[in-house]
């Protein structure tokens, strides 16, 4: 939710090699572009800030709904050149979305300027106070107290830094905040306390991000920041301190993907390059997790290997879409390894008071890898003794920071709040670490390891193939575009699958759907079925040990008997389902714990253009954010 950019740059005039800065309108041109890739979190109002030399004040520009709205106010009335800056998307908690309480918010002086992300608890506390002290508010947010409070600080220190550990020290709850000072435009200082916040690192100009598409259009070297650190940063320095004002390290890195790879590269929507994406993202996955002999070697993970045998129990934790990762994932691990494997919403496990012992495995499912209710469970988890290893798709995140060992998918940039390429991806990875597990523990061969990965490795190959039959989904899905309720059915593997194929219509299309175990269905939801009742049914391969291949069939029987629009997803070849479906959708052969990544393609075809026939926004649904940062 909600997303952050802060740039400085030197800001160099053609000719201009003394180093002195000069202000140009690059620092709003790097902030708005930076906003723009952000506009996936999630935001209801944007807003920037520029300091300059020669300035007296902050100048700055705010509008309530899209970023289009600020720029279109930035066009009309345009903002001084700069040398610094800082820009918000933001996702209302505190005070409705307008332009008085968009950020940036200014101090009474109007020399200094906050962004904020996330949720200050103690806000009424500290306005109150601030009050008392004569201070005027002018909106109804929590970020103008920080505001505020800051601006009081800096009045005694003359020190932005020191104003900053100050404040933050006073502050609680969750917290990312970017700060500039008309006194200093060389200087922007950001504080992060449970909110994400990187670094990016730049030739005669540096920046500061929720996440690294705020600046990978400039660069790709970063730095993670850890929890409770200030940065504070110039056009050829960058300094990392805690919030005593002590000097603090900060780990480098790499991004893997490039500026394009956040484009739409010719698609309708960014959900649909996605959706495309996913055999690329599933193989990278896959890629170089084996040594040479053929074993798999999971170099991220840096547990020792005595205290992954004595593991008795796994528990996945994780929220929406990554929960049902999750549940594919117990079906694979615990028939590889014979190890029991809860999987737990995470807002809903640190307050059941959960068993988690030193022999527990907490495995923290998270794309961003900065979800909140998923950071938290992770804390409380390491608290009972629990080792935690994290899957998760961003670098710099502070899931994998504060884990004991990270499997990072590289699913690259996902920017549809609708998640797809990062599900597939996921769900391999937690393949990966079942089948290290497996290895580890005596529990296959390795001949049955490797042919295993030998078909995840054909994977890709058969994902396209489903995408390749995707127009035959999409007719289906466009008439159906009137349809206000669907349901889907999904037996072992299949109903996490029917889950989140439920998930992505209600995400996306606004209508009631819901997904049932298929055994569950005459104790109850069968009672749904009326004439024409959509139901999505995903139906086991005939080949499969677990026989359910048959009940499924007699479950479709059921539903057809009694009215239902029977929409069908088989295993090519599976000439039995044909006589009770209305449509099918195939998908090719694979085996029956790995069919999830085939079979929930459909789902997302069919969600995606449902949506779109009803002329809704795919990639940004109502109300939704992409990541959610705050309890």
């Amino acid at each position: 939710m909600c997303g952050i950019v802060g740039y400085t740059g030197l800001g160099l005039l053609e000719g201009g090699a003394d180093g002195t800065p000069a202000a140009t309108r690059h620092p709003l041109e790097v902030t708005l572009e930076g906003l723009r890739r952000l506009e996936y979190r999630g935001y209801d109002s944007a807003g920037v800030a520029l300091a300059g030399p020669g300035q007296d004040h902050i100048a700055f520009a705010k509008k309530s709904g899209k970023l289009s709205n600020l720029v279109g106010e930035l066009e009309e009335h345009p903002l001084p050149a700069a040398t610094a800056a800082i820009g918000h998307t933001r996702w209302a908690t505190h005070g409705g979305p307008t332009d008085t309480n968009a950020h940036p918010h200014l101090a009474a002086d109007g020399k200094l300027a906050v962004i904020h992300n996330g949720i200050i608890e103690n806000f009424a506390q500290l306005k109150a106070e601030l009050v008392d002290a004569g201070v005027t508010f002018r909106s109804e947010t929590d970020t103008e107290v920080a505001a505020q409070l800051l601006a009081q600080q800096y009045a005694q220190t003359k020190n932005l830094t020191e104003a900053m550990a100050v404040t933050a020290r006073r502050l609680e709850g969750t917290f990312t905040l970017l700060a500039v000072h008309a006194d200093d435009p060389l200087t922007v200082v950001g504080a992060r306390h449970d909110s994400p916040l990187v670094v990016g690192l730049g030739e005669g100009e540096n920046f500061l991000g929720s996440d690294v598409a705020a600046f990978i259009a400039f660069t790709k070297e970063a730095l993670e920041l850890g929890q409770d650190q200030i940065v504070t940063i110039t056009p050829t320095s960058v300094a990392v301190s805690d919030f005593q004002g002590n000097p603090a390290d900060a780990k480098r890195f790499t991004v893997d993907w490039d500026a394009a790879a956040a484009e739409k590269s010719g698609f309708d929507s960014f959900m649909d390059k996605e959706i495309h994406d996913q055999p690329h993202a599933v193989a990278d996955t896959l890629l170089g997790r084996t040594d040479l002999d053929g074993r798999l070697t999971l170099d991220e993970i840096h547990i020792d290997e005595a205290v992954l045998r004595a593991v008795d129990k796994i528990i996945v934790i994780a929220c929406g879409t990554a929960a049902y990762a999750g549940h594919v994932a117990k079906y694979a691990i615990e028939h590889w390894c014979r190890i029991p494997v809860e999987v737990e919403l995470s807002h809903e496990f640190r307050y059941r008071d959960p068993i988690v012992n030193e022999k527990t495995l907490v495995v923290a499912v998270s794309q961003s890898g900065e979800t909140m209710d998923t950071l938290m469970a992770v804390r409380h988890a390491r608290e009972q003794g629990a080792k935690v290893l994290s899957i998760v798709n961003t670098r710099g995140s502070t899931i994998p920071r504060e884990s004991d060992a990270v499997l990072y998918t590289h699913a690259g940039p996902e920017i549809a709040v609708a998640s797809t390429k990062a599900f597939l991806s996921q769900i391999t990875a937690a393949y990966l670490l079942g089948l290290y597990l497996a290895q580890l523990r005596g529990n296959k061969f390795p001949d049955e390891i490797a042919a295993l990965l030998n078909e995840l490795r054909d994977l890709p190959a058969k994902v396209q193939t489903v995408i390749e039959r995707g127009e035959y989904v999409r007719a289906t899905a466009r008439s159906m575009k009137d349809a206000t309720s669907v349901l889907f059915l999904g037996r072992h593997v299949g109903y996490p699958v029917a889950l989140e194929g439920a998930l992505k219509l209600k995400e996306l299309a606004y209508i009631h759907a819901e997904g049932f175990a298929a055994g569950e269905l005459k104790h109850g939801p069968i009672a749904l079925i009326d004439e024409g009742q959509p139901v999505f049914v995903v139906v086991p391969s005939p080949q499969a040990r677990h026989g359910l291949h048959s009940k499924v069939v007699s479950n479709i029987q059921e539903i057809r008997a009694r009215g239902a629009r029977t929409l069908v997803i088989a295993e090519d070849g599976d000439d039995e389902v044909r006589k009770y479906a209305d449509e099918i959708f195939w998908i090719p052969k694979a085996p029956s714990l790995l069919q999830p990544l085939l079979a929930v393609v459909p789902l997302q075809i069919f969600a995606m253009a449902l949506a779109t026939a009803k002329g809704l926004d795919v990639d940004q649904p109502r109300n939704l954010a992409k990541s959610v940062t705050v309890e």
